[in-house]
Order: structure tokens, then sequence, then C-alpha cells
């Protein structure tokens, strides 16, 4: 049938088939070949005429050539196109080729089917470009929603575990974060033969694996890999390991040592890959992933995957550990300021705590000051340096070393502030900070009062409740602006005067009356010294704090509380510029 269709074909039509790059194919109606041109022949590895009279099955075992899709052709004359794939018998790549073919039935005179023409164009590249472009899209959206996941704090095992977590999530069954220690650590010693040490900064596995995975070394600990084993064979090369069900023997040489064969066996591990976690250039740990059970063993693509997973977290993990160590030292330096403020007279009893803010912000510029004047009266002070980090760390020492010595020639708080926001222009370019400064006179229950851009000082009853004092803030210091507004308070005995820093009251988002309002909301021990206050208004704040906190306490000392000033039930009395003011009992 297809050798007569074939010798009855123009001559012009049988040298475009002939000389086509596209594979031709006739086949009869028992899906023999009948025809093959020569482009067909070369994609099969047989010559033209050993195809005559055979199947594809027979000729070509490993290709799938969608007979179903063939035979329906056939049945009903509508052509259709299909995909195959497999391997021929031509010199070819080892992976799997594919093929589109388009295929169209040849009827006689009568009706008859006589057979089928097929049209075959290989398509290997473009379904592996088309799978490279699809490997790519979900690497990055893996990569998406790792942004939104892993690293949401600058504290470094958080970091870890979050991507132990999202790999276990999306692509392992067990997943371990080692981090190589600190070069002045003496767990950074070199190990015999040549092995490592790392920390295992995270774990993270399926439910019904994470009991047995901790066996092998939960968070926290150091693990010893043996010399030649996955983890100092990935650190040297710097490139991903893949190790896919290994024997016992080669599992024996891979694990960090011989002994973990029997427990990786018991759990059901059976695969992993390990990939570098590399900043900057420099190696600082490794990632692994496994598999157990029924899971696949790894591909190159889970490869590039977790390895594009870890160089992203590498960069956030290298800047949390410069953001620690930046943090410590503006954390020590700014605690050893604050350490040993001035010591006020006796008649008054003052109190003092300061808290770095969280991960997720530098240290802040918070202070706080006292000085004992020579008329027996007493500077109090609190302020927030704008900014983070270590310069303002270091500018609040300068505001400290200019209270200190400037509260001794100003007699009142206004003058004392408009001195030092002077100072702050003319000597040197501080960054602006707020201060609140108090003129305390305990024995008469007199606190003299100016703030320069400071949120108003609470007075803790002694039932425990409080309440703000109305000071008018005047502008920040080193802003040049002045205007400092004096205020007067008298307090009876029993009340206690709260300095406080924006980090204890403020929220992102949140209007600052609702902050204040929330403070003065709370109910603190009654009674209660300076200190044991403190120690209570921290305990209702925010941990982590999202800003430092800085705070201060001051009260008349015990030997002037009995039968002194004021009885407790009397009103407050504030004046504020000269003008008596709403009293806040």
């Amino acid at each position: 049938m297809a050798d007569d269709l074939w010798a009855a074909l123009p001559r012009p039509l049988r040298q475009v088939l002939d000389g086509t790059a596209a594979g031709v194919a006739i086949l009869d109606t028992g899906l023999r070949y009948r025809y093959v041109n020569p482009a067909l022949a070369g994609m099969n590895g047989v010559p033209a005429a050993l195809h005559l009279g055979r199947t594809i099955a027979e000729l070509l075992p490993d290709v799938d050539a969608r007979e179903d899709v063939l035979r329906a052709v056939l049945a009903d004359g509508r052509s259709r196109e299909t995909t195959s794939s497999g391997h021929t018998r031509a010199a070819a790549p080892p992976h799997r080729r594919f093929w589109h073919g388009a295929y169209h039935r040849i009827d006689a005179e009568d009706g008859r089917p006589l057979g089928l023409v097929g049209i075959v164009l290989e398509v290997t590249a473009s379904r592996r470009q088309q799978h490279e472009l699809e490997q790519a899209r979900a690497r990055l959206a893996l990569l998406d929603a790792a942004a939104t996941q892993v690293g949401t704090t600058l504290d470094v095992d958080t970091t870890c575990g979050e991507l132990a977590a999202f790999l276990v999530a999306h692509l392992a069954d067990a997943a371990t974060v080692e981090l190589l220690p600190h070069p002045d650590s003496g767990h950074a010693r070199p190990r015999p033969g040549g092995g490592r040490r790392l920390r295992r900064a995270a774990l993270a596995a399926d439910p019904a694996l994470l009991p047995g995975v901790r066996r092998l070394g939960d968070r926290g600990e150091h693990v010893d890999y043996q010399p030649g084993s996955a983890i100092p064979r990935c650190l040297d090369s710097g490139r991903p390991v893949i190790e896919n069900l290994l024997d016992d023997t080669e599992l024996a040489r891979s694990a960090p040592n011989a002994a973990r064969v029997a427990l990786y066996r018991e759990l059901g591990i059976h695969s992993a890959v390990i990939v570098p976690l590399t900043a900057r250039g420099q190696r600082i740990g490794t990632v692994t992933l496994m598999r157990a059970g029924t899971s696949p063993g790894f591909t190159g693509d889970d490869a590039v995957a977790a390895q594009d997973l870890a160089g992203r977290t590498a960069i956030t993990l290298d800047n949390a550990g410069r953001y620690s160590r930046e943090h410590a030292v503006a954390v020590d330096l700014q605690r050893a300021m604050l350490a040993e403020p001035g010591h006020p007279h006796p008649d008054v009893d003052v109190a003092f705590r300061y808290r770095p803010a969280g991960t997720g912000s530098l240290v802040g510029g918070d202070w706080y000051e006292t000085v004992a004047l020579p008329d027996g009266r007493t500077v109090l002070a609190i302020g927030d340096v704008m900014g983070h980090g270590i310069e303002a760390a270091a500018h609040m020492s300068h505001y400290q070393a200019m209270l200190r010595a400037m509260a001794l020639l100003e007699p009142t708080a206004d003058r004392l502030l408009t001195r030092m926001d002077g100072l702050a222009c003319e000597v040197h370019d501080y960054r602006p900070s707020t201060c609140l400064v108090v003129y305390a006179e305990p024995a008469r229950g007199r606190y003299a009062l100016a703030s320069a851009g400071h949120l108003p000082p609470a007075v803790v009853r002694p039932d425990g409740a409080l309440t703000l004092l109305p000071v008018e803030p005047g502008p920040p210091l080193g802003t040049g602006l002045n205007g400092y507004v004096p205020t007067t308070a008298v307090l009876p005995p029993g009340h206690t005067l709260l300095l406080y820093t924006d980090g204890l009251v403020e929220r992102r988002d949140e209007d600052i009356d609702r902050s204040l309002a929330r403070l003065t909301a709370l109910r603190l021990p009654a009674g209660a010294t300076p200190a044991r206050l403190l120690d209570a208004v921290l305990a209702h704040a925010p941990a982590p704090a999202e800003d430092d906190i800085a705070l201060l306490a001051a009260a008349p000392a015990a030997a002037l509380r009995p039968g002194r000033g004021r009885r407790a039930g009397e009103v407050l009395t504030v004046l504020t510029g000269g003008r008596r003011a709403a009293a806040p009992d």
C-alpha cells in the first residue's frame, strides 16, 4: 500500500520529504513502517530499510510512541498531535528525549483507511528549556515565600530556625543548620585529622521524625564531623554535596561518624543534600536537608533550590552577626555610662533601670543623671538622644557630662535646658535629644520641672495608681530654639515621681495619647519603694521592647516620710509658667 503510494507521488514531493529536517513516516493500519525519510532514520539511529515492515514497538522498545493516539486517528480519521518520549538507538545524551508529532490518516478512493502519515520534530531542547524555566519560576516563588518567613529578626539562631522550618515545609523531611564556631572560641580549634566541629544552631523535622532526629544532635550542641565526611567536604569545596541511597559503607564515610549509620537506618533516613552557607566570600556554616521513608532522593534541582535559600539566608546571618557585635558594643558602652550616675542628696531615694531594645533595632541613646547641688536640692534628669547605634550612645555621654557641669551653674530647670541647648548647638554638632529636668526638694515635697520635648512625668500615688503631671514640652536640645517653660509640682508624702523614656509607652501605629493612657491604667504595688516600683513597671513592659527603656523613680527618703509634709489625701499643686494647672490627683 504505502510502497505503491510512495511510487505514485510526484518526484518534487518525494524530494521535499527526503530533504526535510522533519522526520516523516508512513505506517500501515498495523502501525508497521512502509516509508521513513532520512531525517527520521537519523533520529531513530536505524537505517531506513530496516524500518520497513516493523512496528514502532518492535524497532524502538524504549520509546513511548503513544500508539493509543495513532489508533484513534485510524479509527475516526481525525488528525491529532501528540508528544512521545524515550530513547532511540541514535547516539545521544543519556537524558530522556522528546518528539512532537502530527498524524493524519490516508484513505483509499473508496474511503477505506490505508494507514497514517506522521511528521515528527524533536523538541528535547525546548522541553528542557521549558523545564528549566519552570524550575526557575518555582525557585523564585520559593525565594519570594522565604523572604517573608526567613530572616524576620536580626537574631542568628532565630533566623537559622526559620530556615530549617521553611526547608522542612517545602523541600525536606528534616533539616539542620550548623554554624562554624567563632574564631576566638575553644570549639574553633582544629580537630584531629582535619575533622570539623560545628554548632547546631537549628533543627526541624516532620513531627513523627523529630524525636529521632534530635538524637543526632539538638539545638545548641556542638557536633564533631570526621575527616572526609559530607559536611567537611561541603565546607572545603564550597559546593553542594548530594548523597542518595547510600549503602552502609558509603554512609559510614559520609556521616559525622560511623556509629550514626544504625540510627540513620532506624529513622529511615536514606538521602541528604548539604549546601554551604557563604556570605561575602566567607563560609560560615552548612545546611543539611534529609529525606526518609518513601520520600524520593534529592535531585539537582533540589540542591539548586536549597543553595539559593542558603545563599540568601547566609547574608542575613552575616548581617545579624555584625549587628549583634555592634549591638553588644553599644549596649556595653551605654551600660558603662549609665552604671554610675551622680549621687543625690540623702533626703531623696532614687532608683534607676535600663532595658535595651529587643533584637529588632539598634540600641538607642536613652540616658539619666542625678546631681547633688550645694544648696541641698537634687537635680534629676532623663533624656533620649535621637537615633540608634554607637554614635547615639556616645552623644548621650556628652549630654550627661554637660548636665553635670551646667546644673551647678543654673538655678532652675528651664534655664539649665536653655544653657544645654545653646552648648549643643555651639560647642559640637550634637544629635538632638529630648530631656526632662527636675530640681527636687523632697523635704518640702516640691519639684521644679522643665521639658525639652520629653514625655510628661508620672506620679505614683500611695495606693499604686499613676497620674501624669502636665509639663509643657519645649523643643529638643540641640535645635537652638529654646523656649522652655518652668513647672512646679508639690507632692504630698507617699508620692513617687516617675521619669521614663518613650520605649516604655510608644507602640507602632498607636496614638501617643492611647499609649500614655495605658501607662496610667497600671496599678503598681501600694507603698512600694522606688526600686520596687521600677521593677513592677518593667514587668508590665513588652519583652522584647521595640525601643530602649530608661526609668528613674524618686521619692523622699524614708526618714522624711512619717509625719512630714502634707497628708496623703491632700490635692497636689501644679504651677506651669507661674499659672496653676489641672492637678493630677
